[in-house]
């Protein structure tokens, strides 16, 4: 089966369409931050903390840590459907807690009475809960810190999964095409969302969660399907699963000895944690920095169909522009890509005929499902893996400042502005893609194959880290840095887009310090994947 490129590529579109639906759960409040404030009292404080709970017990309870022996002692499949049952489990918390059921309950007069002072964890500034924090917050964040167990489960073993399928292979190409699929969530997400929860014109926040939990349901589905496809795999081999391989603490000693290995984990904080975070609120970073008027409440453009008819299109631009890369023949290939181009700018005309932050946010991705493959076909047959995460940063410092200092500019025009804000956006989406197609390759040259499952999860749990704290500063920032009582549209990102600006230098200087240690000890992240024979 693995030598079958259809069964190799079908295995990835299983674990991709899983990671799909987390990532569309994963920021399912995000491109409505506006109607949580308004429906149910959070400020940009009990948003940040909510956001930021999906890691919490990866971070301090050291769950990714167990994940990754989860994962070594009982191997890719299993690990996958226990993930995505998890986030299931966890995604049906959440719905509740912000479902109109809570209001009034038992449970919502408990959590308002208690979980206001957490022992130890408020001592230290870390506790995932504050006193005067909404009910429907702290709920919502039990649950998503059951989902982001799962949820940072199933990154490790989807990693792990692609390395047992495609190593030796185009093994850049398949991390960077699962990623650019499972980041179409996002696009999704961002303009199903605020559909869902104005639907019928009467907002209801749950509605969007709800739609999330659905999507959930299907993961899980893949995934059961996943496992089948996986043991078959195993039994045409005669190789046994990864649980043989018996887990020893030295083994992470060993990992964590090596600077290589620090460097990458280091630049994954820094990157993620200047992007996810910023996912979080860039909708309403957007909804603060434009002069956005809506259309007509008759009119085609304020109506439920437009939101089909512009998803629609951005599948046109995402799987016409994908597929261009895989095309021998130069007339086919140019042709699909003239046909992904054209459909970006009728996609791009939609969002700024429908005058929604979200529906422009929602490029995000877009460019990056074009030059995802592209760039893991380049680090398989060329390399240069750690020259692309330097260009990455240099293009995420870039972007944060042009939200900061260029996009308010322009706020008083309504045409300047969101063509600033898609360049930018789409170029932030791109700097992205070069992530996952050069770092994540990388990881199996630097560990032994046998502990892989736990190199990325040490990995994992250090850049969580980043991605529990940067939720909650922003949204501290936010308060901290805009008068109180103003309303959610009117806040000044100024300060938080500075500082994600910074972890960009950061990771720039770490980039040049990997190239340095790359060079000195002969790791082999400049190489090529596909070894030349």
């Amino acid at each position: 089966m693995r030598d079958s490129a259809g069964m190799r590529w079908t295995a990835l579109l299983l674990l991709a369409l899983a990671m799909f639906c987390s990532y569309i759960f994963m920021d399912i409040l995000s491109p409505i931050k506006d109607l949580m404030q308004e429906t149910r009292g959070w400020d940009s404080t009990a948003f940040g903390t909510m956001q930021g709970a999906e890691v919490f017990l990866n971070v301090f309870a050291f769950f990714l840590i167990f994940a990754g022996i989860i994962l070594d002692k009982m191997g890719v499949r299993f690990t996958m459907v226990l993930s995505t049952a998890l986030m299931l489990v966890g995604a049906c918390v959440k719905w509740y807690a912000v479902s109109d059921a809570f209001t009034g309950s038992g449970l919502q007069v408990w959590f308002t009475d208690n979980l206001n002072y957490i022992p130890v964890f408020d001592e230290l500034g870390v506790s995932p809960f504050y006193a005067g924090m909404p009910a429907s917050a702290k709920f919502a964040a039990c649950g998503f810190m059951i989902f982001g167990c799962g949820c940072e489960m199933a990154g490790i073993t989807v990693s792990r999964g692609i390395v047992k399928w495609f190593k030796g292979r185009e093994m850049a190409l398949a991390m960077g095409s699962e990623m650019a699929l499972a980041r179409l969530g996002v696009a999704t997400c961002m303009i199903f969302s605020p559909f869902f929860a104005r639907l019928g014109g009467e907002v209801s926040v749950s509605r969007s969660v709800a739609f999330g939990v659905v999507l959930m349901c299907i993961a899980l589905m893949m995934t059961i399907v996943y496992f089948f496809m996986d043991r078959k795999l195993d039994e045409q081999t005669g190789e046994a699963e990864e649980k043989d391989d018996p887990f020893k603490v030295s083994d992470i000693g060993k990992i964590l000895s090596d600077s290589g290995f620090w460097i990458v984990a280091l630049l994954c904080v820094l990157y993620y944690s200047a992007i996810f975070p910023f996912q979080k609120y860039a909708v309403n970073m957007l909804q603060c920095n434009l002069t956005l008027t809506p259309p007509a409440a008759d009119s085609f453009w304020a109506s439920p169909s437009v939101t089909i008819v512009q998803y629609v299109i951005m599948l046109v631009v995402a799987a016409a522009g994908f597929a261009s890369n895989f095309q021998k023949k130069a007339e086919m290939k140019y042709s699909l890509l003239g046909v992904s181009i054209a459909a970006l700018i009728a996609y791009c005309y939609m969002g700024f005929m429908r005058q929604t932050a979200e529906s422009i946010f929602a490029v995000f991705p877009l460019l990056a499902v074009l030059i995802t493959p592209i760039l893991g076909s380049y680090l398989d047959h060329k390399g240069k893996a750690v020259s692309m995460l330097v260009l990455g940063s240099l293009l995420l410092i870039g972007c944060h400042l042009t939200f900061a200092f260029v996009l308010p500019l322009f706020k008083g025009s309504a045409v300047g502005g969101i063509i600033i804000a898609y360049a930018t956006i789409l170029v932030l989406g791109a700097s992205f893609s070069l992530v996952p197609a050069s770092l994540w390759p990388s990881v199996p040259k630097l560990v032994d194959a046998k502990v892989i499952g736990s190199a990325y999860a040490l990995i994992f749990w250090i850049q969580n880290i980043g991605l529990w704290l940067f939720p909650l500063l922003i949204g501290k920032v936010l308060d901290k840095t805009n008068p109180e009582g103003v309303s959610a549209t009117e806040l000044d990102y100024t300060a938080p887009l500075v500082m994600l600006a910074c972890l960009g230098v950061a990771a720039l200087l770490l980039g040049f310090v990997l190239k340095a240690i790359d060079k000195k000890k002969g790791l082999g992240l400049e190489l090529p994947n596909i070894s030349q024979e």
